[in-house]
């Protein structure tokens, strides 16, 4: 009996080995003093020129997913942003931040909305005179870096370590790429459709996607009458127009609108739409209803560093 079972076990880990997307690893490495200075620093809207704005405005990680309700984020002033705010959950498993790619950390990604003129138009020493001014910060501060002023550097790096703490674990897909019996068979099957039709060629790996760049519009043209920064506005290559990275899709049930532009309002939308300009194929309704069943599957837990007692 053991011998069977053992052989039982082997075989469920072969199967999962060969799957290509990952389950999120139920625990991540972080220093959560740090982590915990920086959840402070990502609601604050200090960070910002007119104290309107935080990162949270933009990746409400309690509401929308990490990402934002809205078509564009509304920076600074009321001034309206140029693209889709991404989801900040998972992104430490991305290979590259933001849409273009143009940052290629978390370190780089965490500076670029603070020194943004739309976003929280402030700059480096803004930042550090208004945050020295604050006993309170200058406490925390100490007891993280044992300095006795506070610098740019280290708001950036407590940030990060904060967002190193935004993994989703345990979603229901999850837990069925664990071996857990958790998916109906409507919702497996809207996962092997979603192999079969080639949405798995760029959304795999541990992020279901944010690990490559890919041009919108593969098999007919996707014309929109805005300039979105893309890949063509760092290279300036025509051939890299309306390329952008590939989103992750976990959690991909709250973090409408999607896309780029924030076209597609619905999760039957994007599957549509991406189908039509990636695939190459239009599904039938049946078809896309499937996929969405898959698709809710992906939403995880809360991140442990927000449940916990501060």
């Amino acid at each position: 009996m053991k011998y069977i079972l053992f052989i039982f076990l082997t075989l469920s880990n072969i199967v999962h080995a060969t799957e290509p997307i990952s389950p999120i690893p139920c625990k991540i490495e972080y220093d959560r003093q740090k982590a915990l200075l920086g959840y402070r620093l990502f609601v604050d809207t200090t960070l910002s020129s007119d104290k309107t704005t935080s990162c949270l405005s933009c990746h409400d990680i309690f509401q929308t997913g990490g990402a934002d309700k809205n078509v564009v984020s509304i920076g600074v002033q009321n001034r309206i942003g140029n693209i889709q705010s991404p989801t900040v959950l998972n992104a430490c498993y991305n290979f590259k931040q933001f849409w273009n790619g143009r940052a290629r950390t978390l370190y780089e990604q965490a500076s670029g909305p603070i020194h943004n003129p739309v976003e929280m138009d402030m700059n480096t020493s803004k930042v550090e005179k208004r945050l020295n001014a604050s006993d309170e910060y200058r406490k925390l501060f100490h007891n993280v870096y044992k300095s006795n002023s506070i610098k740019f550097s280290q708001v950036i790096d407590a940030i990060v370590e904060f967002e190193k703490a935004l993994t989703t674990p345990n979603s229901r897909f999850d837990k069925y790429l664990n071996g857990e019996d958790v998916l109906t068979k409507d919702e497996i099957a809207g996962y092997n459709l979603f192999k079969q039709i080639g949405c798995i060629t760029c959304h795999n790996g541990v992020n279901i996607g944010g690990n490559a760049m890919q041009k919108f519009g593969l098999f007919e043209e996707y014309k929109n009458a805005h300039t979105y920064p893309d890949l063509y506005s760092i290279t300036n290559d025509p051939v890299y127009k309306n390329v952008f990275k590939v989103p992750t899709l976990r959690n991909i049930a709250q973090t409408a609108p999607y896309l780029h532009d924030g076209s597609a309002k619905t999760l039957k939308d994007v599957v549509q739409q991406m189908a039509r300009y990636q695939l190459g194929t239009k599904l039938s309704d049946k078809e896309i209803d499937s996929i969405v069943l898959f698709l809710k599957t992906l939403d995880g837990q809360l991140p442990d560093i927000l449940s916990q007692e501060q």
